[in-house]
């Protein structure tokens, strides 16, 4: 097994970030014999973060990472936003096992990788070394306050010590919830190449798709070749909209409003760290990988609370080095995917349309701005939001939901 591309129908109009689609992911005999090996080495149990992780690296979502980061990348990646080796990242992707687990382990050798006590892979032992938890709440969530969902699973995790080194899989981590969406970089790159589409947007969500997110999309496919609405269903807030609700969304949503040969839904599985500015770097550089050229960014992407500002993800996704248009950049000092930035949009009775600042010349009493609290205060009570907000048949199934 090697990191090279897996074949060439996976080389789309993209390259991934760093040149090369990492594939840390074995099977058949190769497979067997890694399990076989592993049954007698130390294990690492996997969380639901870890695990999703483990896969995406595998799988190579997060090229050019092959396994968990060493401390020189982790403080690389917290303070610069690059890799120890100068390759774009914007947040650590890293392993914790209990301090008192971590005496069982041993630089330069193998431990196994476990989900729920099962065997999937094992990591080749690089490094352990002590986390700098306050140090990353600085930096990657601009804030040390615990209630940040992130910051509170740093703190939550404050004992444990960080491993580091290369993974090799030989089963999934993830489970597939969606199987008619779930697709690897590997297999979305194929698909994009099987349609020839030179140019693939692709739109980050983690809520159900709204009027003002449609304007969005509409908007950005009038100017590529097709558009994939790639959903984050890992592991997210307790009091976000369940995935299987969301993906329901936007399956009767792709159905019923958009051409069918030119859109796709295909989900991302990754947990979200809600790291806002940060997390859309992350985000983008994961698109990259599975092949999208451009990639919406709106408001507060990736935010909760008051942690950021409106425009913070897109501002410093503006500043990272671009490349749009070269095949590949083999360190990975610049991005290759382009941003597409959309201002906060809104339905205004004046225009008789969704609109945004840039284009609607009314003031904000023709503006109908509905926020969260107010919309699932209306479908916890069965009523739906006005159609200028929500297509009624997204609103039924968010209705459904709520009463349930």
């Amino acid at each position: 097994m090697n990191d090279a591309p897996r074949a060439e129908k996976t080389r789309t109009f993209i390259a991934p970030h760093g040149g090369t689609l990492v594939n840390r992911l074995v099977q058949g005999g190769e497979a067997a014999d890694l399990l076989g090996r592993a049954a007698s080495l130390p294990k690492i149990e996997l969380d639901a973060r870890s695990a999703a992780d483990a896969e995406l690296i595998a799988t190579g979502a997060f090229s050019p990472l092959t396994g968990f980061v060493g401390r020189d990348d982790y403080r690389s990646i917290i303070r610069d936003l690059r890799t120890a080796s100068g390759a774009i990242f914007s947040i650590p992707i890293t392993l914790g096992v209990p301090a008192s687990d971590a005496t069982k382990l041993a630089v330069g050798k193998e431990a196994a990788l476990t989900v729920n006590g099962d065997v999937v892979g094992v990591i080749e032992v690089s490094e352990l070394y002590p986390f700098e938890r306050e140090f990353e709440a600085k930096e990657v969530y601009k804030t040390t306050d615990a209630t940040h969902p992130g910051v509170a699973y740093l703190y939550a995790h404050k004992d444990e010590i960080a491993v580091a080194g290369k993974i090799t899989l030989a089963k999934r981590t993830i489970l597939r919830k969606f199987p008619a969406h779930h697709r690897d970089p590997a297999e979305l790159r194929a698909l994009i190449a099987d349609r020839g589409w030179k140019r693939t947007v692709a739109f980050q969500t983690r809520n159900p798709i709204h009027r003002a997110h449609e304007y969005l999309l509409r908007s950005a496919l009038e100017t590529v070749d097709g558009l994939v609405v790639h959903p984050l269903v890992g592991e997210t807030k307790g009091d976000d909209v369940p995935a299987a609700t969301r993906v329901r969304c936007y399956e009767t949503l792709l159905e019923k409003y958009f051409p069918k040969e030119r859109v796709v839904l295909s989900v991302f599985p990754f947990a979200m760290r809600y790291a806002g500015p940060r997390e859309a770097v992350l985000h983008a550089i994961a698109r990259q990988n599975y092949g999208f050229s451009h990639f919406i960014v709106g408001r507060d992407h990736a935010g909760v609370g008051n942690y950021y500002g409106t425009y913070d993800a897109q501002k410093l996704l503006d500043a990272q080095p671009h490349s749009a248009g070269a095949l590949v950049d083999p360190k990975g000092g610049s991005l290759a995917i382009t941003p597409i930035f959309f201002e906060h949009s809104f339905y205004c009775k004046g225009c008789n349309a969704v609109a945004s600042a840039k284009t609607c010349p009314h003031d904000k009493t023709n503006h109908l701005v509905l926020s969260g609290t107010k919309v699932r205060e209306l479908l916890t009570a069965g009523e739906a939001p006005p159609p200028e907000y929500s297509r009624p048949e997204i609103a039924e199934i968010l209705i459904e939901a709520y009463r349930a």
